[in-house]
């Protein structure tokens, strides 16, 4: 079958609330990919808002795991859960990791790709291309937040329509990110994996670096870190927010004063499960959540 009729195929597969729907973001196979069994080939999950509930705001999730490994549930699908429970979609991508053999810019390529595959599918999903965001989780932050500063407005002449949509999120959300690449204050494993045998190159370091990359076009920011962080420095997040503030870029930081590294939601934490409901007053706040 050929690509774009199998995109529509799929864009006319039911999804009802609390189902997941499966697709990969490249139908006749990914770029670059060198197998066909699912750590090659990257997909988002599809978890859809009652339709009461539906507002048009959609999220890409991007779980984390160091570049090495998926934190898929409470980095990904309890999120996603979590934003239909206010009316949001919400998509959960499965990147190509780094332990895999896909170095930088695949997972970039594979969340730009989503990015925009959302934007193409939103008529079908009941989404408002206009309110798109990601949010990611640690090395998934890093990849949310690479997203959000290495952006572009997509190809108008594709011939896949999807590649026509732009890449960049209309808001993040980084959650205990790696945000920097500096040495002095970012995770090492998520380094190494994300770049191989370039990891010793400066200059590439310093373009992923995203606390350098923010400028005015940075979409506005949601971050969440906590103080004791004993495997990513809170360092990353300061370092973001006060880029964003020196571009005068709406944003939101939440640093609390202790709580473990890949915490999640945090259900079970009495002083850290507090911070989801922040994010979502942020949203509101931000009329991320206004009904069509």
């Amino acid at each position: 079958m050929k690509p774009i009729l199998l995109l529509l195929s799929l864009l006319a597969l039911p999804c009802f609330a609390g189902e997941a729907q499966h697709f990969p973001l490249w139908p006749d196979g990914a770029p670059q990919a060198t197998g066909a069994t699912p750590e090659h080939q990257p997909t988002l999950d599809f978890y859809a808002p009652e339709a009461a509930q539906a507002n048009g705001c959609a999220v890409v999730i991007c779980p984390g795991g160091g570049y090495g490994g998926l934190a898929k549930d409470h980095e990904g699908i309890q999120p996603a859960r979590f934003f239909n429970s206010f009316g949001v979609a919400a998509y959960v991508l499965h990147y190509r990791l780094g332990s895999n053999g896909y170095r930088h810019p695949i997972p970039l390529q594979d969340a730009q790709r989503a990015l925009r595959l959302v934007r193409h599918r939103a008529p079908a999903d009941g989404v408002d291309p206009t309110r798109i965001g990601i949010m990611g989780f640690s090395a998934g932050g890093h990849l949310a937040a690479t997203t959000g500063t290495h952006h572009d407005a997509g190809n108008p002449a594709a011939t896949d329509p999807a590649d026509r949509p732009s890449s960049r999120p209309d808001f993040m959300i980084l959650c205990y990110g790696v945000l920097s690449f500096d040495p002095a204050i970012t995770h090492s494993g998520s380094v190494s994996n994300l770049l191989g045998e370039r990891q010793d190159d400066a200059a590439l370091r310093l373009s992923l670096s995203n606390e350098a990359q923010v400028n005015a076009t940075t979409p506005p920011t949601f971050l969440f870190h906590t103080s004791d962080d004993q495997a990513v420095p809170v360092a990353n997040s300061l370092r973001f927010y006060e880029a964003l503030q020196k571009q005068h870029i709406p944003a939101a930081l939440h640093v609390f004063q202790t709580g473990r590294h890949g915490i999640g939601l945090a259900p079970k934490d009495p002083n850290l499960s507090v911070w989801p409901s922040l994010l979502k007053g942020w949203m509101e706040q931000n009329q991320w959540l206004k009904k069509p």
